[in-house]
């Protein structure tokens, strides 16, 4: 039994399936399409990696760089 999860950048690119494009804003939107599944793949690894140093942090200090997800989205991506 699979559980894959589904990225938002792989939902998009279905839901937009079947829009009619030019030849030149199909392979605009691909390469997008490429240039943001890099994108969130960094994203994911940035946040794992934060989570192991805030993990090293606990485990030394009792304190943490973040008390939330929505914290480290904020200060991540909200600037």
């Amino acid at each position: 039994m699979s559980n894959k999860q589904q990225t938002v950048v792989k939902w998009l690119q279905e839901a937009l399936e079947g829009t009619i494009l030019t030849q030149d804003q199909t392979m605009q939107t691909i390469g997008l399409f490429m240039q943001a599944d890099e994108m969130f793949e960094q994203q994911i690894k940035d946040a794992c990696q934060q989570g192991f140093y805030d993990g090293l942090d606990i485990a030394k200090t009792k304190k943490s760089k973040f008390i939330s997800s929505q914290q480290y989205h904020n200060e991540t991506y909200n600037k």
